[in-house]
């Protein structure tokens, strides 16, 4: 079976980061990826069916020793997402846990799993820990909805694990920092704005960002602010000062007076209580923030702060940054679930290094395509049930894929058996009805 012309099209924007016969064994990978159920290898090829004409070793050795880049494939399709992209390019980063067994897998360890873990129990899991960097966007078909589409990722090795395969121990934060670079040194003349949670927003990243990149997150409630250093005046003495008088903390700034207002923000309306200011932070004096203290007036969230480094901005709309950020969410949630980015059984350095993040990259381009041309031959399906669904979810996109690949297998087979003069018969108004009635019953079944 093979991927239907447009989708085929698309991978094409990748076709120059390999080799042609590279490339060819990575469409047979995708197309398996698209069709099989469990995202092993020898399942693809066998999902892939008559497309995988090479030996069964060379579709593992796409991903165990071939020449090719994993970022060089998150740049190409950057460019292919791009003529969407109006103004500031919107990022969002995070990291994601994929749980693996087995000991001599490459960089397995324990970490966090927050999706067992609560505020008050902390639950450690044994597997991978990516490091994902996306793409925020907005499409015309959908202008409420914001899509995270993954382009770079790095895999993190605690310090056991580093010393373990003799590998120099990187953070989480150091390991965003140089996707941002490699990104922002892409489009040096655009600018980027990257918007994430509290575990990139210390001093590792916000004093190390590129100069055409911001940073919207989380602050502390009692963080230290500052207004900007006096100006010095000539002929003073002694070193200049790097930090203003002290500002109110913004559980301080809670504590006073505050501006009620409704937000907008992920998917309903809130009441809550704001107050910001323009401040900058102990760890980086010389970079002007925009903060913001909000207090929700229903509900458990709490007493939050945020600060974007785009100090112009409103309040709200640093807030509304924020919430974007939930997208990438729901990114690793449909690519674990419905593209197997758990699944992958290599256990040596650079399969493991390249196998997953082809799951997230294939939910780039199964997002691309419908916004091209999928939508087009989407049918939602009549629900009473389940009335309030207005939207495709990703996993209308991926079956919408799966029905055209196999339509497009099936519609140039040859009739026969009982009752196949009937449908081929062509003269007659008989004929006529049959074949309309036979097309019919054909689209709605695939």
């Amino acid at each position: 079976m093979e991927l239907v012309p447009d989708f085929v099209v698309l991978l094409q924007g990748v076709a120059a980061t390999m080799t042609g016969p590279t490339f060819q064994s990575f469409v047979t990978i995708v197309t398996g990826w698209v069709l099989a159920q469990r995202r092993t290898v020898t399942r693809m090829i066998l999902a892939a069916g008559e497309a995988a004409d090479k030996h069964y070793s060379s579709y593992h050795r796409l991903f165990s020793a071939a020449r090719w880049s994993l970022d060089a494939i998150g740049l190409a399709l950057f460019d292919l997402i791009e003529p969407h992209l109006k103004g500031p390019v919107l990022l969002g980063l995070d990291d994601t846990l994929a749980r693996k067994r087995g000991r001599k897998t490459f960089g397995c360890g324990m970490h966090h799993d927050p999706l067992l873990s609560s505020r008050g129990r902390a639950v450690m899991n044994w597997g991978h820990s990516w490091v994902v960097l996306g793409v925020l966007i907005r499409f015309p078909l959908w202008p409420d909805r914001v899509f995270c589409l993954p382009i770079l990722f790095r895999l993190y090795l605690n310090k056991a694990k580093a010393r373990k395969h003799r590998r120099k121990y990187r953070t989480r934060p150091e390991l965003a920092v140089e996707m941002l670079q490699i990104l922002c040194k892409h489009r040096n003349t655009r600018r980027f704005h990257v918007v994430t949670d509290s575990t990139y927003g210390g001093k590792s990243v916000l004093c190390h960002l590129p100069a055409n990149c911001d940073l919207t997150s989380r602050l502390l409630i009692d963080a230290r602010l500052y207004e900007a250093p006096p100006v010095r005046k000539p002929g003073a003495k002694g070193r200049p000062r790097k930090r203003g008088p002290r500002l109110p903390s913004p559980e301080q700034m809670l504590a006073g007076r505050c501006r009620r207002v409704w937000l907008d923000i992920y998917g309903r309306t809130e009441a809550a209580r704001l107050a910001d200011v323009e401040a900058r932070v102990h760890a980086a004096p010389d970079r002007p923030l925009r903060v913001v203290a909000v207090e929700a007036l229903r509900g458990g969230r709490g007493q939050e702060v945020f600060y974007s480094t785009c100090h112009d901005a409103s309040a709200e709309t640093v807030l509304m940054w924020y919430a974007m950020r939930w997208s990438i969410e729901v990114a690793f949630h449909d690519s674990k679930q419905h593209l197997g980015f758990e699944q992958p059984q290599g256990w040596t350095r650079r399969a493991v290094e390249r196998t997953a993040p082809v799951a997230m990259l294939l939910y780039s381009l199964i997002v691309s395509w419908f916004v091209r041309q999928g939508h087009r031959h989407y049918r939602p399906l009549m629900c009473p049930w389940y009335r309030g669904k207005t939207q495709p979810s990703f996993a209308d996109m991926l079956t919408t894929l799966r029905r055209r690949c196999i339509r497009q297998a099936i519609m140039p087979l040859a009739l026969h058996g009982p009752g196949s003069r009937k449908n081929t018969k062509t003269t007659g108004k008989r004929g006529h009805r049959s074949r309309v009635k036979c097309k019919s019953r054909t689209e709605n079944v695939f």
